[in-house]
Formats: structure tokens, C-alpha cells, sequence
């Protein structure tokens, strides 16, 4: 069995093991958390502090001035400035995604660092922050959210691009007790929303609005959301410890605590466990059972990461993560998984024991698997010898076993050598392989170059096959900048040296450094070793050295580059020579004008030159099918042109942003095997997606580029109504409220010529004009004039009075059932007295409708009469036989039927449909009903009067089928009415025909 030593140290927290190994015992001196604020990168990154100006402290042998310094994750100092910035106290501080130290004064105004803590610029948060302090403030990524006295909430969603938004007023009367940050790519509207728990309830901001959630779940005390924001973990006044979705819509734990203060510090351990920081005890919460404890006699920091938490103390760093499942299989105290017995049967091969080939029997079936448990156990170690060993008992049991990859132990001593070099203490960037994977090898070269780390950046890209040139390039830049007092002749040996490692490395550029630096002689010797006489002679004529240029055109037999040189010496002392190079360049030398726009410094003419050539290979019929790498990588370059000057920001993103996009409409391309998403917009890349019922891949697009909720709305709506899908269209609408209303739902049904689907959507629109517009376009002029009545607008009425006095066809249905409500129902009419449209009915049809109002009202009253007369007089009106009950049930029928009538929904509601089922319902009930008891009143006036009827009852069956058969022929009657004879316009426009034909 596995050494029992090794989880000896793990802490179980319900069906998982935790452990927390040490990582550095840190090397800072005279440095208290306490004392100090203190930012820490994620990913193993520096950590930044300074003292903290809202405490008081007592200096021991320190300077009174406070300095902002810069430490490795191991302690060690590497870079230190005097802070002497104005704008107020210190606020916050962190560090962006790319290592930039973000800090925040009180005044608003942000100072940005690098890890060398050099200033490298700053900007303001705008005038609200200026005139009303900013209290607090939440960094996540690139971004921050601050709070100011007057209670305003600001946004920097990006630092790259620095404009404060103002989020929504939540009419705030003191500070929220607490405030958690959804990053805009964990939102729905692409835009960043804000948790702040205010009195009892928690509130949810953005741009747009303010939404109340979780009402009655506070006071809140603290708030944190967990890495990809789908939990929140919440600390109540109470002392609980509540874990819920971000939408607080569920609830996954409930923990009680011992006591009720609020901790120091919350934070996500993973996504399995929460941990909670008070004065001298570290409490881990997880969904079962009971935490887990860990005591501290010194102040800690949490540091958040994918897998875990790094511990940071005053004396040493620790990192707190679940123990993978493959290490739990191998060292779990008392294990037989096959991982475990191939790690005994090594050791028992290290003793020369036949143990080893009992072991390797029984796992012989297994043998695969227990070696990807080794190797991947080996990757989460950090103890360089456990390391060994595990690779070593994966080599061991990859003797045996013929079915096994062969590369994965390569890959994974490459990883860890990777991985070991930076955990070193004089690196002190501890990633662990889950960061190391999701940080990428490229991104951990760019660190290291960036902390002069380069021997260690060139070293590692030479290892894993990456291109050494970046990793150059930066060192001959730095070398260039760090040694002014070194001769020129001196210096270029020094880089020749070490430019010739890398083959194809621009001299150009390095000279062009060189010159910026204020080494121009320098730059010209650099400019000699660069074989490219289009990248040479462009740089020495931005040097002045013409005349050493003018020789190296000559030399290399391009008319052009000649033409280019010319033109140089001669723009100074005429413009009107470089106006006409730049207009022939433009029509027929872009290579040409690039190079000459490099020459002059116009990096953003050089872009705008890049950005329309990948226009122009879209236009290429030749181009059509091939690959876009070309055009990206020239999008790109662009995107990096416009990006040297800050006048061009927008530029650069929007470069950047294009090819984002194309390669996304390439992947599904692809995917779809459709060519129908190349060089669309957004919008329509997600309505194309929607009407191939692509939905993952719309939200994807939408999310990348941070679709706003109002376009997202509209784009799904108008392409579900393209498609038909009316099901999906009315769940959608159903999701939340939309934020652009019905209407949109309502025009989309009407142009797809869908009336019903509109009439789900239209009693939804709150404005009662747009109500009444809505019913006046798919022609139901009553419900139209309901709605105009309640706008009170006179012009809107007129308006619709005259459309429907065009089409007296289309509302024909709707006169009908006015002049029956208005003229014979009393009630009804007294409901709608407010509505003007007068229905133009013929005097004919008024009678008719008139005639039938009053044989309804009539025949009531009638059979009322007769049924009491004929009760009295022959049965003594006592109910003692079914013909009584039966006509006591038609009446009521009668009158519930009449009450319906009166009750009717307006068209277009959703209990119209209900309303017409029971009508119907109801009044065939009343027929039959009827039928049957002149039946059962035959019978009994014969059982009573002994009087033959007979005649009576055939009669009534005659009258019934006579009745039946004018009902059944009435359409068709219509029908040969309409089709058996022409109109007079009909007869004369036969007429007219034939006359035309004679002629």
C-alpha cells in the first residue's frame, strides 16, 4: 500500500480531501499585513504594498515617506518607488490582467504601475468622483466599480480603454453593506452588473435599471461570487453562511457559524468549498457534513485561484486545494485501486521483492488507467521528489502494458520542468498545472520577459519549441534602454551576439528602438545587418541618413525603393512631391506607401493601408474558399498599428474585435458547413445563427461581444418570426420582461402575416396607443377603438375612424355586433358609451339585427308566460314531473346564455377563446335542452289530459327537420348566391372585353 504519510496531512470535508502544502517561507522583512495594503496577482503573480494611510502606525527604522513596493510571490523584493501621488488617500489597489497594479485615490484618479513600479500613466474617473469622494471600490480583471459619498455607482469596464459609465441610481440612503461584481462575460447583457446587498434585500445593477432580488434574505455582511459567477456565497447579520445561484433563485447551504461578527475575508476555495477568514481561525464550509478548521497567530491574506486559495502570511504562503481524485486513489490510507497497487509494486521493485509481480497480476486489465493516475497525480505535486517517484512507477507499469500512449509521460516531465523552474524561489511564480494550462505557455513567456526574467523565457521557449524571437527581441530593447553609459561599439557586439541565435529577427526594428532611445548612431550601425532592403531603407531615411539610403536603393535594383528615396529628399523642400508620391503609392505601390508611411512615423496611415488589403482578399474571387489567416493576421497588425497612439484606440479595438469575428463566422462555417457568415455583421451572424436554430452558437457570439440585452431581444424576436417558430417566439417573450417592450413581438407576427400570434402579444403593450395601432393593423376595429378611447388622443381616433371607413368589409363583424350591443343591450351599451367609431350598416341590416335583439329579449319573457300559465293551469305548478324541471333549467339556460352575451371579452384577451367555447357550449346545451322538453311537455299534457297528441308531435318534427335543413343549406345558399351571378361591374367589364377584342 501506498506511504501513509502523505495523507496524514489532508483534512476531510464531507466525500473530499483537502490539503495545503507550503510553498515558500517568505524572504520580505519588517512587512506586516496588518499594517500595509496589499495587492496579490493571481496566477502565482507579484504581490504590491504600501502602507496603509487610514491606520495609524507606529515606523520602526522605515522612512516616514510610504513606498509603493513590489514583491515576488517568495517575498523578494524586486522594485520600490516613493508613492508621492496626490488625489487624497489610497482607496484600493490590484493588479489588472496583464500585470498592470491598478490604484485608486480618493479623488478618483487612477494610477496605473508596471511590476518595475514605474508610473506608467493615469486617468480620471470623471467629475462625479472629483467632487464626490470615491469610499469603495471592487477590481475584478481589467475593471473596477467604485461607490462615492453621494452614493453613485461608476464602472470602468476596461482599463485598456479608460472611460467611467454611471450605472443606474438605486436612490441609495447610506453605503450598501456589501458589493460583489459580474464580470460582463458571465452576463446576459455583455455589460457588468453589480450585487449590492442594501437593507434586507439585495439589488441588482446595470446600466439600464435597478431589479430587486432575494428580498427578506438580510442585512448581508459580506458578499463574494464564485470564478465563473454561478454562486454567490453570503455571510447574513445572523451569522450564516448562505450559498446560493447568482439569481438567488435557489439555495444550496445554510451554514450556521459559532459567531455572528462578519469574517475579515470570504472567499471561494474552487467551486466546492467557501472559506471564511476571523482573527485566528480559517473555517472551510462545504455542502455536507461539518467544515473544516485551520488556526492561525498570524494575519492572512486569501488570494483566490482556479483550483484553490493561496495563503499569504506575514511569515510564509500556502495553497489550499482539493486533492485530485487520482492522488486520493493512490495515497488514501488503506487503498487497493489499481494506481495504488503499481505504486507499492515499485516500491517493492526498489526492494528487489516478488511482491512487485504479484501486484502487477492483479491490475494486469487495469494496467492503462493506473498509469494515467500516476502521471496525472505527479502533475498536481509540488514536492519535486513525490514528482519522481509517481513518473516513475507510470514508467514502470508502461513496460507492461502494449495499449498505452506512449507521449503522455513526455508531455508531462515537460510541464513539470516547465513548472518547476518558476516555482523556484528565486522565480517565485507558483502556478499549479491547472493554471499553468490555463494560463498557456505563451502568456507564462511573456511574465518572465516582462520580469527580466529572460535567460529563464529563452530557455523554457527553446524547450517546448516556441519562437525564441519575442524573447530577443525584448532582451536586445531592454539592453538598449538599461546601458546608456556603454559605447556604441561595445553595445552592438554585445547584441550581435545575441540577435544571431535567432534566424529571420528584424535588425530593423531593433535599430528603430535604438533611434527612439537616442542612440541614432547606433541605430545605423544595427540598420546594417538587416538583410531586407525594404525593412533597411525605410528606417535609415527616418534616421537622416539619406544618402547611405539612396546607395542601398541603388544597390538592390528596386525602381521602387529608388522612387521612395527620392521622393524622401525631396519632400522637405517640396511638398507638392511627396503629395503626388503618396497619390501614385495609393493607385498603384501599397507596399510602397507603407514603407513610406513607416519612414515618416505614420503608424495609423500604415494601418488603415493593412486593414483595406484585407478588404480587398475578401473581394478576390481567387480568395473564396481559402484560408483567412492571411487577412487576420493583416487585421491584426492593423489592430497593433493603431494601438501606438492613443488617438486610436477605437481603431485598435475595432480591428481587434473584426477578427475576432471572422474567425468565429470561419468556425461555424464549418461547422454548419454553410458559406453564408463570412463578412457579416454581428447582428446578422446572430440571426443567422438563431434562423439555423444554432442557438449555443448565438449566444456565444453574443457574449464575445457584448451583445446588449435590447439588440439581443430584437435580433431573436425578428429571426424566430422569420423561421415561424411561434412556440419559441412566446417562451422567449415569457423569459423575463422584455426590455424593449411587446411591440416588437407584435410587428414581427403582423409582417410575417400572423394575426393570431400578434393577438398573444398585443394586450401586453402598455401604451394604449400603440395598443390601438397594433388592433387597427391586423383589422379588429372595436378592441382599436377600446384602446384609442383610453389614450383620450382625438387624432388617433379620427385617424383610425377614417382607415376603417376604407375598409368597411374588413370590420363588418365588428358593426354587426356594435348595433346588437349598442341598440337592444342596454348594459353593453352602457360599457362602451365612450367610443366614437359609428359602424355604416344599411338600414336592411339594422332592421334585421334589430328584429333579432328583440326575439331574443322576447322569447325570454315568452317562455316565462307560458311556462306559468300552462304550470298554474294544468299541473296545479307543482314540480312533480321532468317536463317542469327540465323548462325550469331551459330558462335558466336562457338567461345564462343572454349574461354571456353581455359578459363578452374583448378580441384579442386570452379569456376570448374560453368565452366562446362555454357560449357555444351553452347555447347547443339550450337547444337540446329545448327539443327534448316539448318532448317530455307532449307526454306529460297527454298523461294529464288523456288527449291524443299525435298530431302535435309530428308536426314538431316536421318544424325540426325543416329547420335543420335551412340550417345546413344557408352556406351553400350564400354561396350560389355570391357564384351563380355576376354583378353589374362583373357584366360590364365582360362587356368591355369583348368590345376590345372586336375592335
Amino acid at each position: 500500500m501506498a506511504g501513509v504519510s502523505v495523507a496524514a496531512e489532508w483534512q476531510l470535508l464531507y466525500n473530499r480531501y483537502y490539503r495545503k502544502p507550503e510553498l515558500y517561507q517568505m524572504e520580505w522583512k519588517q512587512v506586516d499585513l496588518t499594517r500595509n495594503k496589499v495587492a496579490c496577482a493571481p496566477f502565482g503573480g507579484p504581490i504590491a504594498v504600501i502602507r496603509d494611510d487610514a491606520k495609524i502606525v507606529q515606523l520602526y527604522a522605515e522612512s516616514a515617506l510610504r513606498k509603493l513596493r513590489i514583491f515576488t510571490s517568495s517575498g523578494r523584493l524586486t522594485a520600490e518607488t516613493v508613492w508621492r501621488n496626490p488625489g487624497g488617500r489610497l482607496i484600493g489597489m490590484s493588479w489588472t490582467d496583464d500585470l498592470t497594479l491598478a490604484c485608486i485615490t480618493q479623488d478618483g484618479t487612477v494610477y496605473s504601475y508596471n511590476i518595475h513600479a514605474e508610473l506608467l500613466g493615469t486617468f480620471s474617473l470623471g467629475k462625479e468622483c472629483f467632487e464626490n469622494s470615491v469610499v469603495e471600490c471592487l477590481f475584478w480583471g481589467n475593471g473596477v466599480v467604485c461607490i462615492t459619498e453621494a452614493f453613485e455607482i461608476l464602472a470602468v469596464p476596461d482599463f485598456k480603454m479608460p472611460k467611467a459609465v454611471k450605472l443606474a441610481d438605486c436612490n441609495l440612503e447610506e453605503l450598501p453593506h456589501c458589493m460583489a461584481v459580474i464580470e460582463p462575460q458571465y452576463t446576459k447583457s455583455g455589460d457588468v452588473e453589480v450585487l449590492l446587498g442594501v437593507g434586507d434585500h439585495v439589488l441588482l445593477v446595470d446600466e439600464e435599471g435597478v431589479q430587486p432580488l432575494a428580498a427578506g434574505i438580510g442585512p448581508l455582511q459580506k458578499m463574494v461570487l464564485s470564478r465563473k459567477a454561478e454562486f454567490v456565497a453570503s455571510f447574513t447579520h445572523d451569522g450564516r453562511l448562505l450559498v446560493m445561484s447568482s439569481d438567488f433563485s435557489k439555495e444550496f447551504i445554510d451554514y450556521t457559524c459559532e459567531s455572528a461578527l462578519p469574517p475579515d475575508q470570504l472567499a471561494w476555495c474552487g467551486s466546492d468549498a467557501v472559506l471564511l477568514y476571523w482573527d485566528d481561525m480559517l473555517l472551510m464550509v462545504g455542502p455536507y457534513d461539518e467544515p473544516v478548521r485551520y488556526i492561525y497567530d498570524e494575519p492572512i491574506i486569501l488570494i483566490p485561484e482556479c483550483d484553490g486559495v493561496r495563503i499569504l502570511s506575514n511569515t510564509n504562503m500556502e495553497f489550499l486545494h482539493r486533492v485530485p481524485d487520482s492522488t486520493v486513489s493512490i495515497f488514501q490510507i488503506g487503498s487497493t485501486s489499481p494506481p495504488a497497487l503499481l505504486y507499492d509494486a515499485l516500491e517493492h521493485f526498489d526492494r528487489r521483492s516478488a511482491k512487485a509481480v504479484e501486484n502487477l497480476r492483479l491490475i494486469r486489465t487495469s494496467l492503462p488507467e493506473a498509469v494515467e493516475s500516476c502521471i496525472d497525480a505527479a502533475g498536481y505535486e509540488f514536492d519535486i521528489s513525490q514528482q519522481r517517484t509517481l513518473l516513475r512507477a507510470a514508467s514502470y507499469g508502461q513496460t507492461f502494458s502494449s495499449h498505452f500512449r506512449r507521449d503522455s509521460i513526455r508531455e508531462m516531465c515537460q510541464m513539470l520542468r516547465v513548472l518547476n523552474a518558476v516555482r523556484h524561489v528565486d522565480v517565485g511564480i507558483p502556478l499549479s498545472l491547472q493554471q499553468y494550462k490555463l494560463l498557456t505557455p505563451s502568456v507564462l513567456i511573456n511574465r518572465l520577459i516582462n520580469a527580466h526574467k529572460h535567460l529563464l523565457a529563452l530557455r523554457i521557449s527553446e524547450y517546448l519549441g516556441l519562437s525564441q524571437e519575442v524573447v530577443i527581441m525584448h532582451w536586445t530593447c531592454t539592453k538598449i534602454t538599461a546601458s546608456a553609459t556603454i559605447p556604441d561599439a561595445t553595445l552592438l557586439q554585445i547584441l550581435l551576439d545575441k540577435l544571431k541565435i535567432c534566424k529571420g529577427i528584424s535588425y530593423a526594428a531593433v535599430a528603430a528602438h535604438a533611434d527612439k532611445s537616442g542612440r541614432r548612431k547606433l541605430a545605423a550601425m544595427l540598420v546594417e545587418h538587416e538583410p531586407r532592403s525594404s525593412k533597411q531603407i525605410p528606417l535609415l531615411l527616418s534616421i537622416g541618413e539619406e544618402n547611405s539610403a539612396l546607395v542601398k536603393a541603388t544597390e538592390s535594383g528596386d525602381t521602387d525603393l529608388v522612387y521612395l528615396v527620392m521622393f524622401h529628399i525631396w519632400k522637405k523642400a517640396r511638398p507638392l512631391a511627396r503629395d503626388l508620391f503618396v497619390k501614385y503609392a495609393r493607385c498603384y505601390k501599397h507596399e510602397f506607401l507603407k514603407d513610406f508611411f513607416l519612414s515618416t512615423g505614420q503608424l495609423q496611415e500604415v494601418a488603415y493601408l493593412l486593414w483595406k488589403e484585407s478588404w480587398e482578399l475578401a473581394k478576390d474571387p481567387r480568395d473564396k474558399g481559402s484560408s483567412l489567416g492571411p487577412r487576420i493576421k493583416l487585421i491584426e497588425k492593423a489592430s497593433n498599428l493603431f494601438a501606438e497612439s492613443k488617438e486610436h484606440m477605437f481603431e485598435s479595438k475595432a480591428a481587434e474585435e473584426h477578427a475576432k469575428l471572422l474567425r468565429i463566422q470561419r468556425e461555424l462555417e464549418v461547422s454548419t458547413k454553410q458559406a453564408i457568415f463570412l463578412d457579416s455583421s454581428v447582428s446578422d451572424t446572430i440571426r443567422t445563427c438563431i434562423v439555423l436554430g444554432n442557438h449555443r452558437a448565438a449566444n456565444r457570439v453574443r457574449a464575445e461581444f457584448k451583445v446588449s440585452d435590447k439588440r439581443w431581444y430584437w435580433l431573436k424576436c425578428f429571426a424566430l418570426a422569420t423561421i415561424r417558430d411561434w412556440d419559441a417566439l412566446e417562451k422567449f417573450s415569457k423569459e423575463k420582461r422584455p426590455p424593449i417592450g411587446y411591440r416588437p413581438f407584435v410587428e414581427a407576427c403582423i409582417d410575417a402575416g400572423e394575426k393570431d400570434e400578434a393577438l398573444k402579444y398585443i394586450p401586453k403593450l402598455s401604451d394604449p396607443r400603440e395598443r390601438a395601432e397594433a388592433y387597427a393593423k391586423i383589422g379588429m376595429a372595436k378592441e382599436a377603438a377600446d384602446a384609442a378611447s383610453q389614450s383620450k388622443d382625438g387624432e388617433l381616433l379620427g385617424r383610425l375612424r377614417q382607415s376603417f371607413s376604407q375598409n368597411a368589409g374588413g370590420s363588418s363583424i365588428f358593426d354587426t355586433l356594435r348595433l346588437l350591443l349598442f341598440n337592444l343591450l342596454p348594459l353593453a351599451s352602457s360599457l362602451d358609451q365612450h367610443i366614437n367609431i359609428n359602424p355604416q350598416v344599411t338600414p336592411k341590416l339594422s332592421y334585421e339585427i334589430k328584429l333579432h335583439g328583440f326575439l331574443l329579449w322576447a322569447s325570454v319573457v315568452l317562455v316565462a308566460a307560458a311556462g306559468g300559465v300552462i304550470s298554474i293551469k294544468h299541473f296545479d305548478n307543482a314540480f312533480t314531473n321532468q317536463h317542469q324541471i327540465i323548462g325550469l333549467l331551459f330558462y335558466a339556460a336562457i338567461w345564462f346564455q343572454t349574461m354571456l352575451t353581455i359578459m363578452r371579452p374583448h378580441r384579442g384577451s386570452r379569456g376570448r377563446k374560453i368565452w366562446y367555447v362555454v357560449h357555444w357550449l351553452v347555447g347547443i346545451a339550450a337547444s337540446l335542452v329545448g327539443v327534448i322538453n316539448v318532448f317530455t311537455g307532449l307526454q306529460a299534457y297527454h298523461e294529464r289530459t288523456l288527449e291524443d297528441v299525435r298530431i302535435w308531435t309530428a308536426i314538431f318534427i316536421v318544424e325540426l327537420f325543416l329547420v335543420l335543413l335551412v340550417y345546413l343549406l344557408q352556406e351553400k345558399w350564400h354561396y350560389l348566391g355570391q357564384h351563380g351571378s355576376a354583378s353589374k361591374s362583373q357584366i360590364a367589364h365582360h362587356k368591355l372585353s369583348e368590345e376590345e377584342s372586336c375592335v
